[in-house]
């Protein structure tokens, strides 16, 4: 065999060792990458799944929050039976839910866990109640403090979230503030809004923070209790008298110099307009003369107080006279000529306070004007909620995973 042809076929031998590298590489390189690619699927198979089970526990959370609500519904409040589900589907998937609630040391928690696949989650959540009167005065469109006016509080703690004025409006100027109104607190607009185009502030002092709501405050309608509902009407009061039991009357239309007297835990539901003339009071008993004195006043129509009338709540603690506005109220005027103590619950009517006094409690409304320097003082007792308030409900305070 000549040298060339010797010299061709080495070369031709050594090609081969090459081809059979290359070919394991590839295949090591090939091995490798659908090896990646199940780990990615099933990592995103895994992934997918602990979202899926993630929200099905948030949803059995949401879902035994509501359904603790609607027993707030039902008054008294009973506590006997909690609301409790198992692997209950959710609907368009292939995730189930299930949640317990139970009372611990005073406080209902609430454990929810929610699986897909092979994926568990569980949630935990510490409730709270939340009444109405979270703010000094919130309204869903105006509000305006005249010359001079100022918000303060009382019956706070030191670690109590701040007093806050808010309205759920994002309009031009819902927020009025004439010259030297002082607020010692937040001042919140509605979601989305602009401070500075929603705030008017003609040279207002504001000590806490302003800023824009994360979502709509909701104002709830008033339902009157059904014992008031079913009750007779017992017509018109105009002269002087004693109320020592619930009722329900047509209207209230207090001649001049009149007194109604509340002796007693009283609830009244006027399915007509609340009228007090010159010098006429709607008085509340002191704590000495009865100490459990109290008036929840569920109002369909208007109400006035004109002027030299007062709405005089002498226990002098705002959490014993609530105003309740129905659909059907759509003012409240008031020229209280003492102090005024009382929440006022109205999220339909425009609220107008001319007192020559100063005002203690919350207002919750549709607008509201404060027209002269008096004081209002928000008494943050208000916040404290009982089971069978009115408007009370069941808000998380502690989540965790």
């Amino acid at each position: 065999m000549n040298r060339k042809r010797l010299l061709q076929l080495k070369m031709k031998g050594s090609v081969i060792p090459l081809v059979l590298i290359a070919i394991v590489i590839l295949s090591v390189m090939g091995a490798g990458l659908l090896s990646l690619g199940f780990q990615s699927r099933a990592y995103a198979i895994r992934t997918i799944s602990e979202i899926a089970a993630r929200n099905a526990a948030d949803a059995g959370l949401t879902k035994a929050i509501y359904q603790m609500n609607e027993k707030l519904d039902v008054k008294p409040w009973n506590g006997s039976s909690l609301p409790a589900a198992a692997d209950e589907a959710l609907p368009n998937c292939d995730s189930t839910f299930s949640y317990t609630v139970t009372l611990k040391n005073g406080t209902y928690h609430i454990e929810s866990t929610g699986t897909s696949g092979r994926m568990g989650k569980t949630v935990h959540a510490a409730l709270r109640l939340n009444g109405p009167f979270e703010y000094a005065i919130f309204t869903e469109n105006y509000i305006s403090l005249k010359n001079g006016s100022s918000v303060d509080w009382i019956n706070y703690d030191e670690d109590d979230e701040n007093l806050k004025i808010g309205t759920n409006s994002t309009e031009s100027d819902s927020i009025d503030l004439e010259n030297g109104v002082y607020i010692n607190g937040d001042l919140v607009v509605g979601p989305g809004g602009i401070p500075a185009v929603v705030i008017s502030d003609a040279g207002a002092t504001i000590t806490g923070e302003i800023y824009v709501a994360r979502e709509g405050y909701e104002l709830p309608d008033i339902t009157v209790p059904e014992y008031l509902q079913d009750m007779p009407s017992q017509g018109t009061i105009s002269d002087n008298t004693t109320i020592t039991d619930s009722a329900k009357y047509d209207e209230i239309d207090l001649s001049n110099s009149k007194i109604i007297t509340i002796d007693g835990d009283i609830a009244l539901y006027i399915t007509g307009d609340v009228t007090l003339n010159n010098s006429s009071e709607l008085r509340i008993v002191d704590e000495d003369t009865n100490p459990d004195a109290s008036l929840t006043l569920y109002l369909g129509g208007d109400v006035e107080v004109k002027n030299s009338g007062t709405i005089n709540n002498i226990t002098e603690d705002s959490r014993k006279l609530k105003m309740y506005g129905l659909n059907e109220c759509q003012s409240i005027t008031l020229k209280n000529s003492c102090d005024f103590y009382g929440a006022i619950y109205a999220p339909n009517a425009d609220v107008v306070m001319m007192n020559s006094a100063d005002a203690f409690g919350a207002v919750v409304s549709k607008s509201f004007e404060q027209k002269n320097s008096a004081g209002f003082y928000y008494d943050a007792n208000l916040r404290d909620v009982s089971m069978n308030d009115e408007l009370a409900r069941f808000v998380i305070n502690r989540w965790s995973e």
